[in-house]
């Protein structure tokens, strides 16, 4: 209750002990036709959803509060907007009818104001982490929950997405954490209260978080949740029994869907291990500069944009998450290359299971909806068809000569039962409300078969009665009629008034007529008038009904789906790769990496009409050439190169062909790489610092296994502390048998070529550039062998540098060049000769061959300063302004 309630309004005391319950969310709270936001709540929501911030009265002593609010009906428009903003929001309802409960408290005694409020209650308490409102969902992400528990020697970590029902466990170290955290993208993580520094330091204030108590992250706490939930003795059967700290973290997850009132949770069937023996290995930083999932740059496209041609919600979700985790099996990796092919050799197969998911939907998250209660009719119609849309499927995937398409018919599940369950007792297109009403098929219950007909035809019934009495009395003038006072009635003319049967009850005399009821019509009227209300309750029970047998189909669904979405992600793979002309990579266990005119899956879909990507050749072994060294002027491709090998990796090892001539793909357990600039100046870190973090990272954790991409290295520090580190990174990998990984090296330090001499598995490659008349042209082409100039002066000047600039660039490169590359007896660039030409830069103003600043010159070298007046000097000043500014 608020601190001080005196002179508080009844409906504001509700309010505010509502409001104690959740302090951290908004409260909407339902107010006739709108929902109400009060006090720091409006003018938080006001903010975010763009609404009027106004103020009420709260009564009394409290003077007036802030308030905002919306139409109830518009509820799923603004909700996913505080979801979407990172707010906690608690639904607080009204529990009663208010005309209802005005009528019970008319004539009542001694009642309060309190007893005539109408009761309300917290209904729901929606968080980004547990959201099931479409609105909210991105249909092709998955929206995890994630709890973190800092344990002894190790760190436990769990991921529920509620709307999909799938649960996974996990533990490691910190670093291990953070990169699934980083992979799965979780809308909001849950931790200890008391370890929010430790939170903050492991991974950062970047999460929508959220702090439990202690007692949610024990042990004995969290196993009898799973344990009650799962209805097991043990959680041995999910190969999770050792995982101590991925326990707790799990617990937890249970633990805050209670408080969030999210009780109905029995799509939850299995908690899985995230077993990170079976992928590759991405940190964030290759996510990231890889471009995977999202672009670095506006208008840009990732790796994940280019190969998603999925059909459907399900496809699209476990697209995403192949992309960040490769698998590093060979067996797996061929049984995935096998069924695209074979979508490539039997486009009509193809065709058919395209088709079929087009109908499909989503599955995953409708059988979810299921599960909670909150399926619509609508989308128990489109199960229906989605399960109709497998049959076809199965029967393909059946006949299909391909032993994984077999299995994967084998295991379908059509839920014949069920679909003519649906079938026979819902409407074709129902409403997607249920108290919208029409949900039933006609002839699927005589009782609401027969409370439609009365309120369908309930006049025409009327008119049968009205003519039955003509007929029976002779009372021509007959007619039935209806008032508020005492419901239907028979009047009759005062000239038939002898003629009117024992039996009838006189209730109404009039000037002209009397009016009668009969035992009939009041039976009648009994069943007409409730007949609305009725068929909206009736028809909720029997949806409900349905709804719950449903239920008992959840497994099998949710291996469709499962099933479906893999499907998918491999039908998706055949077309983006006939699409793009990929071809099917030789996957094995070697170390090994031969890519024979690779291209880069993104940029080559990103060029203008007409111009063609030039592919190049990688190799790399563990043997003969493990460091490609790679120099060359910027702008010539040396980045893409580097991106480039690194996706046809990651697709080859994800189960899609790729954009080459050939490839062999020995297998790699973890992509490292350090490209492009990711300065966080924002959080004090420099360029350098972040350069040296990502190499350490990759330093400590690198394998002979890996694939290495480092990109310019040392940029962020002076020439020769940059030289020296990159040179002391190349020695360590090429050195170390721990390390010795496959590595790209790209840099401007033309330095490092001299490594070729001293290491045997160091070589040099340039991409070529050819010099015409002056001017570069990028070839864009790996050619053996170093580069001796990077041609940066051109670049500058391709860039749009003033000329004089340019000129004076050129002038100083020449006098270092002379000067034995400018080193002088300190180690540095002898800049004595550059000085003596400085005049140069100073009075380039006056020779360039501009018209405009020709124009100034001679303006001001006509002047004669000495006979100059003040007023003389300002306006030839505004002369030379205007000048410019036509300029």
């Amino acid at each position: 209750m608020a601190k001080n309630d005196k002179g508080l309004t009844p409906m504001m005391k509700q309010f505010f002990s509502m409001k104690d319950q959740h302090p951290d969310a908004i409260l909407l709270f339902r107010c006739g036709d709108f929902y109400e936001t009060y006090g720091q709540d409006a003018v938080v929501a006001a903010n975010i959803l763009g609404i009027t911030l106004t103020k009420r009265n709260n009564g009394g002593l409290s003077g007036e509060t802030e308030m905002a609010g919306f139409p109830h009906h518009a509820l799923d428009t603004y909700l996913p907007k505080l979801i979407r903003a990172g707010r906690r929001v608690a639904v607080c309802d009204q529990l009663e009818d208010p005309k209802k409960k005005r009528q019970e408290m008319k004539g009542k005694r001694g009642l309060t104001e309190m007893d005539k409020m109408v009761k309300r209650g917290i209904t729901e308490l929606v968080t980004p982490g547990v959201a099931m409102n479409d609105n909210v969902l991105n249909y092709k992400e998955n929206n995890f929950l994630a709890a973190v528990h800092f344990g002894k020697g190790s760190c436990g970590i769990s991921l529920l997405d509620i709307s999909t029902g799938e649960f996974l466990t996990g533990e490691g170290t910190i670093d291990y954490v953070e990169k699934l955290l980083g992979n799965f993208m979780p809308k909001e993580v849950l931790y200890e209260r008391n370890r929010r520094q430790d939170f903050q330091k492991s991974f950062g204030q970047r999460h929508c978080v959220f702090e439990m108590d202690d007692w949610a992250f024990t042990e004995q706490n969290s196993r009898q949740k799973l344990l009650k939930h799962f209805g097991t003795k043990s959680l041995k059967g999910f190969g999770v029994e050792h995982l101590r700290n991925g326990v707790v973290a799990s617990g937890a997850i249970l633990q805050y869907l209670e408080l969030t009132q999210h009780t109905h949770i029995n799509h939850i069937t299995a908690l899985a291990r995230i077993e990170e023996e079976k992928y590759v290995r991405l940190d964030k930083f290759t996510i990231r500069s890889l471009e995977l999932l999202h672009t670095m740059q506006d208008g840009g496209a990732s790796l994940l944009s280019v190969i998603d041609r999925t059909a459907t919600p399900m496809g699209g979700r476990m697209l995403r998450r192949w992309v960040v985790f490769p698998l590093k099996d060979v067996k797996p990796i061929e049984e995935r290359l096998d069924v695209v092919e074979y979508f490539f050799r039997h486009p009509d197969f193809r065709q058919q299971l395209d088709e079929a998911f087009h109908r499909v939907g989503d599955l995953e998250r409708i059988i979810s909806k299921v599960a909670v209660g909150r399926v619509s009719p609508r989308e128990v119609v489109q199960l229906k068809r989605a399960l109709q849309a497998l049959q076809p499927v199965k029967a393909a995937c059946l006949g299909a000569e391909d032993a994984p398409l077999k299995r994967i018919g084998e295991q379908l599940e059509l839920c014949e039962t069920l679909c003519d369950r649906i079938d026979k007792e819902i409407q074709p297109d129902p409403p997607q409300l249920v108290s919208k009403g029409d949900v039933i098929a006609e002839g699927y219950s005589e009782e609401l078969d027969e409370l439609r007909a009365i309120s369908r035809h309930g006049k025409d019934y009327l008119l049968q009665i009205q003519q039955k009495e003509v007929e029976r009395t002779g009372i021509t003038s007959l007619k039935v009629g209806f008032n508020n006072v005492f419901g239907y009635y028979l009047e009759v003319r005062n000239t038939f008034k002898d003629r009117v049967p024992a039996e009838w009850i006189r209730k109404q005399t009039l000037a002209q007529a009397e009016r009668y009821i009969t035992p009939e019509l009041k039976e009648y009227e009994e069943k007409i008038l409730g007949a609305d209300e009725k068929i909206l309750a009736l028809e909720g029970s029997l949806f409900m009904e349905l709804i719950q047998a449903m239920q008992a189909f959840i497994p099998q669904i949710q291996t469709d789906a499962n099933l479906v979405a893999r499907l998918d992600c491999l039908l998706s793979f055949a077309k983006t790769s006939e699409e793009n002309r990929y071809v099917r990579p030789v996957v094995d266990d070697t170390n090994v990496l031969d890519i024979r005119q690779g291209r880069h899956p993104v940029i080559e879909t990103q060029l203008p009409v007409g111009e063609r990507y030039v592919p190049n050749n990688v190799y790399l072994d563990t043997e003969k050439q493990q460091v490609m060294m790679i120099t060359g002027p910027n702008m010539a491709g040396k980045s893409a190169l580097l991106r480039q090998t690194a996706l046809i990796v990651l697709m080859a090892q994800v189960g899609c062909f790729v954009p080459a001539e050939s490839a062999r793909v020995g297998l790699v357990d973890k992509i490292f790489t350090r490209v492009g600039a990711s300065d966080n100046i924002s959080l004090g870190e420099s360029t350098f610092m972040v350069e040296m973090t990502e190499a350490a990272n990759i330093l400590n954790n690198v394998s002979p296994k890996s694939l290495v991409l480092f990109d310019e290295l040392g940029r962020g520090t002076s020439t020769y502390d940059g030289i020296s580190i990159a040179w002391a990174i190349v020695e360590y990998l090429h050195e170390h048998a721990r390390a010795a990984a496959r590595t790209l090296f790209a840099t401007h330090y033309h330095e490092l070529n001299e490594m070729e001499k001293n290491f045997p598995r160091v070589k040099n490659y340039n991409v070529s550039v050819k010099e015409v008349d002056g001017k570069v042209i990028f070839l864009r082409k790996l050619m053996r062998g170093g580069s001796e100039h990077s041609f940066g002066i051109h670049v500058a000047e391709i860039a749009g540098m003033p000329r004089s600039i340019v000129k004076r660039a050129n002038i100083i490169l020449h006098e270092l060049e002379a000067d034995n590359a400018g080193v002088g007896r300190a180690g540095r660039p002898d800049t004595t000769k550059i000085k003596e030409h400085s005049e140069d830069m100073q009075l380039s103003f006056f020779q360039l061959d501009d018209p405009v600043l020709t124009q100034i010159r001679d303006e001001l070298l006509g002047l004669d300063v000495d006979r100059l007046t003040p007023l003389e000097a300002l306006n030839k000043l505004n002369e030379i302004k205007k000048i410019l500014g036509d300029f």
